[in-house]
Formats: C-alpha cells, sequence, structure tokens
C-alpha cells in the first residue's frame, strides 16, 4: 500500500476516496482552490495545499502545480476521481515519469479509450458494435452539415474528451448546426481544456446502458454487472440504477463481454466504464470512460465490492482474487444525484449558501456527499452536490425506499434537483423501468414540479432565510414555521411564482432581461437594435460548467446590452433591453 495518496479533486469524490485511503491505512493529501478554502473535505485530509484560483484551468486543472504539491507533500500516488484530469493520459505520463502511482489505467489505454474517436476505432477493431459518426475531429460546420445531410437529422456533436454530458449538443435542423458547434467547443474547453468534436447519428428514444470493468496487472478483466443512466437532462445523468430494469440476460451477457473484450484489447487497467446505446434489443457502443464513474455506488450495492478499494489495490500491485463466475448481482440499487438546481426552471445551476443540511438514513441508505451547512457552494464547478443510494432486495422496494429517503434529505438554501427526483420516482414510467434519453426532456410533463422554495423567495425579494422559525401545535398536530420578513416591513408584497423558461428574465410589462443565476457571459446571440421573437436567443451564460441559453422574455427590440463576453454577472443583474 501506498505511505500517502494524493487526490486531485474535490467535491464528493474527493470525500469518497479520502475515506477509502483512510480505510486502508494510508495517508491522504487533499488540495483545493481559493473558492475551496472552507471546503468540507479537507478536513478529512492529512495534508492540504492551495492550488490556485478558483479557475479550474488555474488549479484543478494545472496539472504541472499538482505535480508540485506531490513533491512537497511525500505522496507516492495520486487519484484523480472522475473529472478534471482524471481521463487526460498526457498528467497520467507526467505522473509516471516523475515517479509516482498513477491510480487509473495506463497512458496508453486513456489515449486509446480517453478519446472518443480512437475510443470507437478500438470497438470497431475489436468487433463491437458502434453508433454510426465521423472518425476524425473537426471544428468545420460544413462537415457537421455533410453527414446530417448523409445521416439525416438530429446528429449529435460531442467533445472528443471527457465526458459527463460536457461538450454535447443535439442539432434538430440545419440553422442550429453553426451555433452548436461553437457551444459544444467552448463547454469542452471549459471542462477538459480541449475542444475537439465529432459528429454521430443521434437515436431518437434510447436507454443509456453502461457496463462497470475491473481489471488487474496480472491478466484478469471482469464485467461486473450494467447500470441504467437514461434518466438524463442536457445529456447528463440525474438517476442510476443496476441492474438495469427489465433488461435481458443475454443481452447482458453480450454487452459484458464486448465491454470485457475491448478493455482487453487496449491493456486497460483499473475500474472502467463502456456505455452504450441500447434500442430496438441493439446495442452500440457509445464511449469509454477511463475512470471511477460518478454512479460507481450502486454496482457497488449490488456486487458487494468497494470499487475505490480495489483501485487503490490493483495500483498497489493485488491480483484480483476473484473470476467472473464469482460476480453475481443481488437486489437492486439507485442512485439520485442531488444538483444545485431549480428544476421548475429548467434545471438552472443554482450556487449558494446551504443554510441547513441533514442526510437521511436508515436501512438501506447511503449518501456520498462533500457538503456541511454553512457552506458556499462555488459557482466554477459542477452543481453536483451529493448522491443519494438506496438499496433493495427488488427495484420495488428499492424504489419506495428511495422516495421516504427523499422526504428525509433536508436542505436549505440552494434549490436541488431532489424536486426532480421526488416527481420523477412516482412517474408511471419510471414505476414500470420504462425511461430513455429522452423522457424526461421530450416526454415528461415537469410542470407540477413547483418552484423551490429558494427560488420564489428570489422571485418575491423576499430574504434568503427565515427570520424565525417555530414549531407549533394546531389541534394537537405538530407544525413547523417559518417567518419571511423584509428588510422594510413596507415593500412587502405577494411572492410570484414564475412558471415560464427559467432561464429568461424579466416578465411581460418591463423591458428588463435579467440575469436568472450567476455566471459568466460567453457569448452575446444579437446585437443592440436587432428585432427578436419572444423565447430568440439573446445571450449565453456559463454556470457550474453548464452553458445555459438566455431568450428573450418578449418580443420586441434590442435597445441595449448591458453586457458583454466575459462578464460576470449576479442573479437578478440586468442584460438587456427589450422595448416592445
Amino acid at each position: 500500500m501506498f505511505r500517502a495518496v494524493l487526490v486531485a479533486n474535490r467535491g464528493e469524490i474527493a470525500l469518497r476516496i479520502l475515506r477509502a485511503c483512510r480505510e486502508l491505512g494510508m495517508g491522504t493529501v487533499a488540495v483545493y482552490s481559493d473558492a475551496d478554502r472552507d471546503a468540507p473535505w479537507l478536513r478529512l485530509a492529512d495534508q492540504s495545499f492551495l492550488l490556485g484560483p478558483a479557475a479550474p484551468a488555474q488549479s484543478y486543472l494545472d496539472g504541472a502545480r499538482i505535480l508540485e504539491v506531490a513533491r512537497r507533500s511525500g505522496a507516492e500516488a495520486i487519484h484523480p476521481g472522475y473529472g478534471f484530469l482524471s481521463e487526460n493520459a498526457d498528467f497520467a505520463g507526467a505522473v509516471v515519469d516523475q515517479g509516482l502511482t498513477w491510480i487509473g489505467p495506463p497512458p496508453s489505454a486513456i489515449t486509446a479509450m480517453g478519446d472518443k474517436l480512437s475510443a470507437r476505432a478500438a470497438a470497431m477493431a475489436a468487433g463491437v458494435p458502434v453508433v454510426p459518426g465521423t472518425m476524425e475531429p473537426t471544428d468545420d460546420p460544413e462537415v457537421v452539415r455533410a453527414f446530417a445531410d448523409e445521416h439525416g437529422y438530429p446528429v449529435a456533436i460531442k467533445a472528443a474528451y471527457g465526458g459527463g454530458g460536457r461538450g454535447l449538443r443535439v442539432v434538430e435542423r440545419e440553422a442550429d448546426l453553426r451555433a452548436a458547434l461553437e457551444g459544444a467547443q467552448r463547454e469542452a474547453v471549459a471542462a477538459f481544456g480541449r475542444g475537439e468534436v465529432y459528429v454521430e447519428r443521434y437515436l431518437t428514444r434510447p436507454r443509456h446502458i453502461e457496463i462497470q470493468v475491473l481489471a488487474d496487472t496480472y491478466g484478469t478483466c471482469l464485467s461486473l454487472g450494467e447500470r441504467d443512466c437514461s434518466a438524463q437532462r442536457r445529456h447528463q445523468k440525474l438517476i442510476e440504477e443496476a441492474p438495469a430494469p427489465g433488461f435481458d440476460p443475454q443481452v447482458r451477457q453480450q454487452m459484458g463481454d464486448a465491454a470485457v473484450r475491448l478493455s482487453r484489447s487496449v491493456g486497460y487497467v483499473g475500474a472502467g466504464t463502456c456505455e452504450f446505446l441500447f434500442e430496438d434489443g441493439r446495442f452500440h457502443f457509445l464511449e469509454m470512460n477511463t475512470r471511477l464513474q460518478v454512479e460507481h455506488p450502486v454496482t457497488e450495492l449490488v456486487t458487494g465490492l468497494d470499487l475505490v478499494h480495489w483501485q487503490l489495490r490493483i495500483a498497489a500491485g493485488e491480483e484480483l482474487p476473484f473470476t467472473q463466475d464469482d460476480i453475481v448481482l443481488r437486489g437492486h440499487a439507485i442512485e439520485a444525484r442531488v444538483n444545485a438546481e431549480h428544476v421548475a426552471a429548467g434545471f438552472v445551476p443554482s450556487p449558494g449558501t446551504v443554510t441547513a443540511w441533514r442526510e437521511p438514513g436508515g436501512p438501506g441508505v447511503r449518501v456520498d456527499s462533500g457538503v456541511w451547512a454553512g457552506w458556499e457552494i462555488p459557482r466554477s464547478y459542477d452543481s453536483l452536490l451529493a448522491k443519494l443510494v438506496v438499496y433493495g432486495g427488488d427495484r420495488e422496494t428499492a424504489r419506495r425506499r428511495l422516495r421516504r429517503a427523499i422526504d428525509e434529505f433536508v436542505v436549505e438554501g440552494v434549490p436541488t434537483t431532489l424536486d426532480f427526483v421526488r416527481f420523477a420516482v412516482d412517474h408511471p414510467d419510471f414505476a414500470r423501468g420504462d425511461v430513455s434519453t429522452v423522457s424526461v426532456e421530450r416526454e415528461w410533463d415537469l410542470s407540477p414540479i413547483p418552484p423551490s422554495p429558494q427560488a420564489a423567495q428570489a422571485a418575491s425579494e423576499a430574504p434568503k432565510a427565515p427570520s424565525r422559525t417555530f414549531t407549533v401545535e394546531v389541534g394537537g398536530k405538530r407544525l413547523e414555521v417559518a417567518l419571511f420578513e423584509p428588510e422594510d416591513p413596507r415593500t412587502l408584497r405577494r411572492p410570484t411564482r414564475d412558471r415560464g423558461r427559467a432561464t429568461g428574465g424579466g416578465t411581460g410589462a418591463s423591458g428588463d432581461l435579467v440575469a436568472p443565476m450567476q455566471g459568466t457571459i460567453v457569448k452575446t446571440a444579437v446585437e443592440p437594435g436587432a428585432t427578436v421573437a419572444a423565447g430568440e436567443v439573446v445571450l449565453v451564460l456559463e454556470a457550474m460548467k453548464m452553458e445555459n441559453q438566455i431568450p428573450a422574455h418578449r418580443a420586441g427590440t434590442v435597445t441595449a446590452l448591458h453586457v458583454g463576453p466575459g462578464d460576470v454577472v449576479n442573479a437578478g443583474d440586468l442584460l438587456a433591453t427589450i422595448e416592445a
């Protein structure tokens, strides 16, 4: 084992790895940015070192600085978690060149599989079916247009490096092609430091099924079963479960064999995931994530294996003591991602201060988090706060347990995706296991999901937290009452509930288009004097590593743009003036 492991990440995954290292008797080194100075997970590390400013390029993506910290701290190994540098072959190579252990696959495997285009080529060579698409990176709209002309719309423009739905745009029509290409490239650069993209045919109603693989350095490579990750928004996962509901055991076997065959062909070592799209009884290889997945806990619960422990053990030279025949899936596990997002407003990222945080418990409930009450969520990073994971003897037991745990989970100060999960677990499609990658955004009516209390407060200019709280009894029934008092009682007014598109600002009677969230302006889509229709994109705002199109809230003429690319804005700031 290692004397000390440097965890080159942040948030819940940093805490998850720090705990695993402690359980195995290893020392720990944490790193942080200016925005994470007071982060909860730092308290669990033996040593903590500042990387730099909040911007990922100057902190968590600064490989040279991380290697410097590793030397200073005496770390023998680096665990990258997921995101950031976890799939950067150059950084993995630099770690090895420094005489340190990279807790992940060899750089050659990352090169082969971390780049989605070379992964597609490797899959084809291994006889694994792939989605039709281009085999070379491009920044040329004409290449995308030619592919769409051949295969038809919709098509998907995807970042060649990285994953998690970052740098992915679906193009429904030719008129949107250039903007989608530019947006995918910007988001890919912000998330992964590289902007190469490629094009694929977009399947209309597939399920997103992935296979977890685990391989040691002695030639053993195993499939640990599948996960269904079809419940998504913006091509990013919201709910994951294992095993996939109603999945044909024969298809599971075939998909697992394909994942192992592909992993062996590139000399894969450690934990990795092969992702597939499954439609009409056929599966197509999508990509391989050469790292630990966010949703790894559901596989841990149904297999009884600790994947982070095995990442560390394999990197330290241990051999897997079990075979494929020993891998048996028992029971059912479901994971719900708890993101700081305003669901009723269109999953708008919503950083802020967590004023209360109480996690659920009880049999079969696990919470992986990196949040405590009083912590201010930075706007520079992903919106993921925690993962609520439940286990049951069968899927229905797990589903009901998730519903119960959601009701116990208390988060105040910021809106979260718990509002969506509460709605989703009761949805008839989810209850019967009939969810595709387009269900959430195209098939489900999300209007019953109410605005969060935090959003209602912002809309009404009420205080961000209750002035006072009371516990009262009415007719013998216990009730919790929160009192919200305006700073000036003379300004008291009734809270409004805006059920329109949340990414727009302002209301019909006002010409002011205001920011729906804190973020950075990355693009202006119109010029002053332009005539716009209601819903037409005016600006693009990046918040918590997600680009958000800000549409016109009314039809009219853009008489003024008050911000430009690079400007940082807060929720409620004036962006543009549109006169009818």
